[in-house]
């Protein structure tokens, strides 16, 4: 059921302006989003073996991802792997699928790695370059991880035929320091962490997203925002939640303006679950 009806008409919008999915959009260009993008395209057109982007849970980065991929240019192939996970073997099977290369049932490891870089070679004959873009990489093991460092060998002429991009949360940056994966280390060329948005970030990102929805960007009032930004501490998907609901809220009591007042009654009823989950991270 569309929310058409319900707070989009109230407030004047042409859509709702705080989803949860991720959407390029509506990408709002903060200092260091436009540094982690930089980051990101340095790592492309320097033809860097590996670039790591790292962040909290909803800070942006798989935004910064698909406007990223919109940018590519046509001699250069992408592969985007999401939660990858397995060990030996299965991760090539996950990059071949990635690539659309065809496996053959019960190949072995060594007949998938020839695959593989037979493709890369292939595709570096004709002038293309492969990018493999690794989403929700804190989950790869310390196996998986080096099996990656490994794939970036296939050179042809001392040119890289494959560049990775390793996204995940914090968890990654602790795993790739690891003496385990120093090799690993020394190929990463290019590296950003996207930190949470202050309160004059956060700000400007909601008056943004509702200028970008077809509102004024003055629906929030500067105490509503303050609160927001105490109660989500400047996570991009979590202030999107906490904005979506206190919207309805305010819709419900007929209110043009989100006041603060309006995000407190949505903390009260407890419908915002975000914040739980900071609470317990202060905790341990």
């Amino acid at each position: 059921m569309a929310l058409t009806g319900f707070y989009v008409d109230f407030f004047g919008l042409d859509q709702r302006p705080f989803t949860l999915l991720p959407d390029p959009d509506f990408l709002f260009w903060s200092a260091q989003h436009k540094r982690g993008y930089s980051i990101l395209e340095f790592g492309i057109l320097s033809r860097a073996p590996i670039t790591i982007l790292t962040g909290e849970i909803g800070a942006g980065k798989t935004t910064l991802l698909q406007f990223l991929l919109r940018q590519m240019e046509p001699s250069v192939t992408v592969g985007l792997v999401s939660n990858a996970q397995g060990g030996r073997g299965e991760l090539l099977q996950w990059v071949l699928n990635a690539l659309s290369v065809p496996i053959e049932r019960g190949a072995s490891y060594v007949q998938m790695f020839q695959t593989l870089q037979d493709y890369l070679v292939s595709e570096y004959a004709e002038g293309r370059r492969v990018v493999l873009i690794f989403d929700e990489a804190q989950n790869l093991s310390l196996e998986g991880l080096e099996e990656l460092r490994m794939l970036t060998n296939i050179n042809a002429n001392k040119d890289e035929v494959l560049q990775l991009i390793l996204v995940g949360q914090p968890e990654l940056r602790d795993l790739i320091l690891k003496p385990e994966l120093r090799q690993l280390t020394q190929r990463v060329a290019a590296s950003f962490h996207l930190e949470r948005m202050n309160l004059e970030t956060l700000r400007g990102y909601i008056r943004h997203r509702l200028q970008k929805a077809g509102g004024t960007g003055d629906e929030f009032d500067a105490d509503a925002c303050t609160l927001i930004h105490k109660t989500t501490r400047g996570v991009p998907r979590l202030t999107n939640q906490l904005c979506d609901f206190s919207m309805l809220y305010a819709w419900s009591a007929e209110t043009k303006v989100v006041t603060e007042y309006v995000v407190q009654s949505v903390i009260d009823d407890g419908v915002f679950f975000g914040g739980q989950s900071l609470e317990q991270e202060t905790t341990e």
